[in-house]
């Protein structure tokens, strides 16, 4: 039943929201505004009118900062406030310096978003000036305006799920180029291998059997049919396991592979360089996929320490390490005070243009965090093979009469949901449910 205020649930967040806000930034507190560099940092103290009280620049490092604040703390005493607190931007690892050693002192800390400094450094005079000292003033006066947030506070556990996240993102990116590049080198000089297999590198047969040809053509691929048939085969078994196979080979793609060795098409002046790029590529690919399943080794056993393996699996199509991966970029869900919060976050959720009776294109708003995007793009795009739910569900967003969704719109439509419903299994301890993820049925009309 209403309540008669007419608040909607969104004005309901968002007073909650500035609730918490203004008691980490109560009105009898000074705010102490921080632009943090490497070996010079601003500092200012502000009253909630963004009156500068006083102000130091101090050759110092980040770990270095703690006498810094207790002056602050002095100089807001002494201008009658009751305590302070600070305020900076999250940019790079020193803010989490900063945060330490505020919490050794017993003072709230909030971040400012980069975004809304710059934003507020043009509304300021309009002339876009830029200086440590004002950038300062400016993170205490959107503290003072509560257009801030309480950054995360993690325990051990959860930030290294983190740093194995960022640790496994990067050696996807890497394998990623190790895969592009070899591609493009053999599509130049040697592009019939590549036709060897539908999709070459995601066979270990044909990886070995590159791996054999590379080693010891010397820039000739020619010279291995000297081998043989058979002989060219058994090399390829004997490699087979260094790329993640049995002894067990794909026959006819080695054949094919053999078939081409002696295939002249390609640019022959650079083939001898390519390939021994390829070559040095391919090991490191191979390297870069042991370190790979290192990394997602170490994040399913940071799971197992949570407790979350069983819960989060139990979403069909959604692998413990995919399910990590998200949770690396999203901390502890429970930070995030409800499921569409977390949406936000990621930047998936929809941006309204309405006003009076105009209704333009909803898109995503694309702020947040990318990284998270993409682990949830990513995290979907493998639970559709084997989740009936979100199968249907994306067939129904691309085929429903009224406002149809293209493909990617509807993927995204499924990023989101997934976020929602991992948020709700991690924070509130329950397993996937079908019937409750399933979107209600459409009502059914009845007969004239």
């Amino acid at each position: 039943m209403s309540d008669g205020t007419g608040l909607t649930r969104g004005d309901k967040n968002r007073n909650e929201r500035l609730a918490r806000l203004r008691a980490v930034l109560p009105r009898d507190h000074a705010i102490v505004g921080i632009d943090l560099a490497d070996g010079l940092q601003a500092v200012v103290v502000c009253d909630h009118d963004s009156r500068v009280l006083a102000r130091r620049r101090v050759r110092c490092r980040a770990w270095e900062l703690g006498p810094v604040l207790e002056w602050a703390a002095g100089r807001a005493r002494a201008a009658g406030f009751a305590g302070v607190t600070v305020a900076c931007e999250p940019t790079g690892h020193r803010w989490r310096v900063l945060d330490q050693l505020a919490i050794e002192r017993g003072m709230p800390l909030v971040c400012v978003q980069p975004l809304l400094v710059g934003r507020a450094r043009e509304s300021e005079d309009y002339t876009r000036d830029k200086t440590d000292d004002k950038d300062a003033v400016l993170i205490a006066r959107l503290a003072a305006e509560l257009r801030c947030y309480q950054p995360e506070r993690t325990d051990e556990v959860w930030a290294r799920l983190r740093h194995l996240g960022a640790r496994r993102a990067r050696l996807v990116t890497e394998a990623t180029a190790c895969v592009q590049q070899p591609a493009d080198l053999l599509e130049c000089v040697w592009p019939a291998v590549l036709q060897a297999a539908a999709q070459p590198f995601k066979s270990a047969t044909w990886r070995a059997c590159l791996a054999v040809v590379l080693q010891r053509c010397n820039g000739d691929p020619a010279r291995l049919r000297r081998l043989g048939r058979d002989r060219f085969v058994g090399a390829v078994r004997r490699e087979l396991p260094r790329w993640g196979g049995t002894s067990r080979i794909y026959t006819p793609i080695a054949e094919r592979v053999h078939a081409v060795l002696s295939d002249p098409t390609g640019v022959r002046t650079h083939r001898h360089g390519a390939l021994e790029r390829a070559h040095l590529v391919l090991e490191d690919y191979r390297a870069v996929r042991a370190r790979l399943a290192d990394t997602a080794r170490r994040m399913i056993d940071v799971l197992d320490e949570l407790e979350l393996t069983e819960l989060v699996t139990s979403l069909p199509g959604l692998s413990a390490v995919g399910a990590a991966a998200i949770l690396a970029e999203t901390g502890d869900p429970a930070r995030f005070h409800t499921p569409r919060a977390l949406v936000k976050h990621a930047g998936l959720a929809p941006r309204e243009r309405a006003s009076g009776s105009y209704t333009g294109q909803t898109r995503l708003s694309g702020r947040g965090r990318p990284g998270l995007r993409l682990a949830a793009w990513r995290a979907v795009w493998g639970a559709l093979h084997t989740n009936a739910v979100y199968r249907d569900r994306l067939r129904h967003l691309t085929t429903r009469p009224d406002n149809p969704l293209t493909p990617g719109q509807a993927r995204a439509a499924l990023a989101a949901a997934l976020l929602r419903q991992l948020h709700v299994i991690v924070t509130r301890r329950v397993a996937w449910d079908p019937a409750l993820a399933a979107p209600p049925a459409a009502p059914v009309q009845a007969a004239a």
